[in-house]
């Protein structure tokens, strides 16, 4: 693995130039019918962890809940799936036609999309903790959310991603999801829990880049875990909408 500085011109939206580093790795390349595609199998997760939260948005659309909660699950799957197509697609499939930048869409796709999922996290507590302290936490998380786009898109980093990711999932969605269990064994939390669990067990595996080969290397094992995580997000929903009912 070599690493390698270089200059990119980061465009209209930057003063100057933004020195840059990126990891040398040996990639998978495929072509079909002329068309050539990187990391073939990184692009293929990316595109199944879409399709289940495209799928997931489509059903919670269906069940016509009318409230805040079930708002934010659906547009948390909705834009999750528009995240992770334009990573499989703009950030590995097709990456060596776009310049690096191009990555930010998905990224901020996806910081967006675990704001809204934080949300119905304290959507789903608010009657344990009250409407006063909910409208706190909903302050906070805009605030979060805006600091990391900010410092994402000044930085072109993937790590600020990760970091809001971790933040928003395990001490925003985790802390809440476990009170709310704690007190009140509720199933949809338990769910919640095992998804946020699937994504730290994910997140492990990218950072630490543990891989099974070239062709499954440490970008496909987390995508794959990913798509259980979604899987159990909806589940969580399903519960909700059980309950609800």
């Amino acid at each position: 693995m070599l690493q390698i500085p270089f200059w990119l011109p980061a465009g209209d939206h930057f003063s100057s130039f933004i020195l840059l580093k990126f990891i040398v790795m040996d990639q998978t390349t495929i072509s079909i019918l002329g068309i050539r595609i990187d990391e073939p199998v990184a692009t293929l997760t990316d595109l199944v962890v879409a399709a289940v939260c495209f799928y997931a948005a489509s059903r919670i659309y269906r069940w016509k809940e009318r409230n805040d909660l079930f708002f934010y699950l659906k547009y948390y799957f909705l834009t999750m799936g528009l995240a992770t197509t334009m990573g499989g697609l703009l950030g590995h499939g097709f990456f060596y036609l776009f310049p690096f930048y191009w990555k930010l869409p998905g990224w901020l796709m996806s910081m967006f999309s675990v704001m809204l999922i934080e949300r119905a996290a304290i959507e789903h507590v608010t009657p344990l903790i009250g409407k006063k302290l909910a409208r706190s936490f909903k302050i906070i998380n805009l605030i979060e959310l805006c600091t990391f786009v900010v410092v994402t898109y000044s930085t072109l980093n993937f790590f600020f991603v990760e970091v809001h990711t971790a933040y928003g999932l395990l001490f925003v969605v985790g802390s809440l999801q476990l009170f709310n269990f704690y007190r009140t064994r509720n199933a949809a939390s338990k769910y919640f829990l095992i998804a946020v669990a699937i994504s730290a067990l994910a997140a492990l595996i990218f950072m630490n880049e543990i891989t099974l080969g070239r062709w499954f290397n440490h970008f496909d094992i987390s995508h794959t875990i990913m798509a259980f995580s979604a899987w159990f997000f909806y589940r969580a929903a399903k519960e909700l909408k059980l309950k609800n009912g």
